[in-house]
């Protein structure tokens, strides 16, 4: 199915609302607005320092905005009680840019994890969903390995099997291609645009990495460290070329936006 054609009658699955966020009376964000729709892939991207992992961290309620909100399913993370917040969450998946996979686990215990704290499933059944997730992956067989005994993109692919299973109906994703050689990258990418195209996950993909954004965006915001917020959203493959800010053509054109001296 074609996941990326929305009905404009949709409802979000999550609105972003005058968000501002920062650390130590500092804004690194202001008065942020976007939406996100089902079975989207949304890219949010910029330059180093532009606030792209802070906006993600309070997407998914790690961190309180400074002001604003951001509903999820129309509920408010920050404002919740623990029982909505805990069934918002089990609905969230996440692959964190380090992977985050415990190191004295196998990668089947670290799969298991979030089954065993948030689903009725017996140790059979478990242990099924564990093979099933790895196999997704292409780590059949990699049950009984910890994660310093695989490669970077091995890792990634790992904690992203972990990511997925409680069958998340959203998919946050920070920088996945971080460290990873091209060749990696690449065949993540395109296991990303296989889990959306197969089971409609809906994907927020935090990345600087133009390749990546080019094969699995669809729609992009751009964020701007000195304006604080969105300069740019549409089409990565439009905005590419023709808007009008000289910032975004630069940063996908690779331009230098210091003058020499």
């Amino acid at each position: 199915m074609n996941t990326q054609s929305r009905d404009s009658t949709q409802s979000p699955l999550i609105q972003v609302q005058g968000l501002t966020a920062g650390y130590n009376g500092q804004n690194i964000l202001e008065n942020i607005h976007f939406c996100v729709y089902p079975g989207e892939i949304l890219v949010i991207l910029g330059g180093s320092g532009c606030g792209k992992s802070t906006l993600l961290k309070h997407m998914i309620g790690l961190y309180k905005p400074v002001a604003g909100r951001v509903l999820l399913w129309g509920t408010d993370l920050n404002e919740a009680d623990d029982r909505v917040r805990e069934q918002i969450l089990k609905r969230v998946g996440v692959l964190f840019q380090s992977g985050a996979l415990f190191s004295s686990m196998t990668l089947a215990e670290n799969i298991a994890l979030p089954l065993h704290e948030y689903s009725s499933l017996s140790r059979e059944e478990i242990d099924l969903v564990v093979r099933i997730k790895l196999q997704m992956v292409e780590l059949a067989g990699y049950e009984n390995r910890y994660p310093a005994e695989l490669s970077g993109g091995m890792r990634k692919r790992a904690a992203l099997a972990r990511a997925m299973a409680l069958d998340p109906e959203i998919l946050f994703v920070d920088e996945p291609s971080a460290g990873l050689d091209p060749v990696t990258s690449a065949d993540l990418d395109a296991l990303l645009l296989q889990l959306n195209g197969a089971f409609g996950t809906t994907l927020i993909v935090v990345t600087h990495e133009l390749a990546s954004i080019q094969t699995i965006g669809r729609r992009a915001i751009m964020l701007d460290r000195s304006s604080r917020g969105i300069i740019a959203e549409g089409d990565p493959k439009f905005l590419k070329d023709h808007h009008p800010d000289p910032r975004v053509r630069a940063f996908f054109h690779r331009k230098p936006t210091l003058r020499r001296q």
